[in-house]
């Protein structure tokens, strides 16, 4: 662009930001100019956008994501422990000698242990949970 196609400003710089311009402006083919037009260019177009958003948005929703699974399969794990051990010192009586038979009551009783975790987990039931959260 010509110099007559631009509109000229006259503008004060403190002391230490004109000595950082001239040192930057000593190197050959660089023009105080270009490099006020590109500070100012840089500096309007940064307010238009959030700079951090540009940056770590997309990261912090995809570990907000992950943090939401690891929640999600933490719930599993205490869902699971909390009625296994229901079922230990609740339900389940002493087995004097695994037999066949024991084994086959064993497998049963676990079969109806997952069921019972995967219906509580697709209800949302927590037992865990307090109970003024609980009554939400």
């Amino acid at each position: 662009m010509r110099n007559r196609d631009k509109v000229r400003y006259q503008l004060f710089l403190e002391p230490r930001l004109a000595e950082r311009l001239e040192e930057i402006a000593a190197k050959p083919g660089v023009a105080r100019s270009d490099i006020l037009v590109a500070a100012l260019d840089a500096w309007l177009t940064r307010q238009g956008s959030h700079e951090l958003d540009d940056r770590f948005g997309g990261r912090l929703d995809r570990m907000s994501l992950q943090i939401g699974r690891v929640g999600r399969d933490v719930q599993v794990l205490l869902e699971s422990l909390s009625l296994f051990i229901h079922q230990q010192y609740c339900l389940n009586a002493q087995l004097p000698e695994p037999d066949a038979a024991a084994r086959a009551i064993g497998r049963d009783r676990f079969d109806r242990f997952i069921a019972q975790v995967g219906r509580q987990m697709a209800t949302g039931a927590k037992p865990l949970a307090p109970a003024s959260e609980a009554a939400r």
